[in-house]
């Protein structure tokens, strides 16, 4: 499994260089860990960066896709599938090479996953994460158990109140039948002192100890 880093704002550099897969950018001025400005000149190429939009326009998500050199695209409102696939279509007649697709979904007890399945055509990845007040980093967790009915090989995001205390809970999922489609862990708001400043010391605990987590660059 990989490892994402959500919502960086104050201190993306220092992140950068612990070396999780993805760092993860909201586009979205709702959110208190919105990322204006640029990154600094000479920031690293690795980890790839992840650009977070709710409810978006198309051509706004390609501008930042061309300014943040974005490898993947994270939509986490109510994006529909037909979105979805007229987004998917402009991202691959538009750069090269396009930024790969997530869709977020806000999981219950009573999902539907049936609903997925309009949405496998246009997305690379699906993200689950917790209901909450937020499109993400609510600080909450939902009850993985639910996952035991997914229906779909898509692989996916696991997110939601993910922290430092969760290393036990993550290895008893990946042993799961779902956890064979986990393809990486999101966490963000259980890493801060501050929303979007992350504790770069507990974070780089947290990556030492996952059996899990293998350092370097992975596509």
């Amino acid at each position: 499994m990989r490892l994402k880093v959500c919502g960086m704002k104050h201190n993306p550099v220092e992140i950068a260089r612990l070396g999780p897969d993805y760092l993860g950018f909201i586009f979205w001025e709702g959110s208190s860990r919105n990322f204006e400005g640029e990154l600094p000149q000479g920031f690293p190429e690795y980890p790839l960066r992840v650009g977070v939009f709710v409810d978006a326009a198309p051509g706004d998500i390609l501008e930042k896709c061309r300014a943040f050199d974005l490898s993947l695209v994270q939509l986490h409102g109510q994006e529909s599938a037909a979105y979805c696939r007229g987004l998917k279509r402009r991202l691959e007649e538009t750069l090269a090479p396009p930024p790969r697709l997530i869709k977020a979904f806000s999981v219950g007890s009573s999902f539907d996953f049936g609903t997925l399945s309009e949405y496998r055509e246009a997305c690379d990845f699906f993200l689950f994460d917790s209901r909450g007040p937020l499109p993400g980093g609510n600080g909450t967790g939902f009850d993985w158990k639910v996952l035991e009915n997914y229906p779909y090989e898509t692989p996916f995001f696991l997110s939601g109140g993910i922290g430092p205390g969760s290393l036990d809970e993550i290895k008893d999922f990946s042993a799961s039948p779902a956890g064979r489609f986990c393809y990486a862990i999101d966490v963000n708001s259980r890493f801060e002192t501050a929303p979007g400043q992350k504790d770069a010391g507990t974070l780089k605990e947290f990556m030492d100890a996952a059996p899990w987590f293998q350092p370097g660059p992975r596509n």
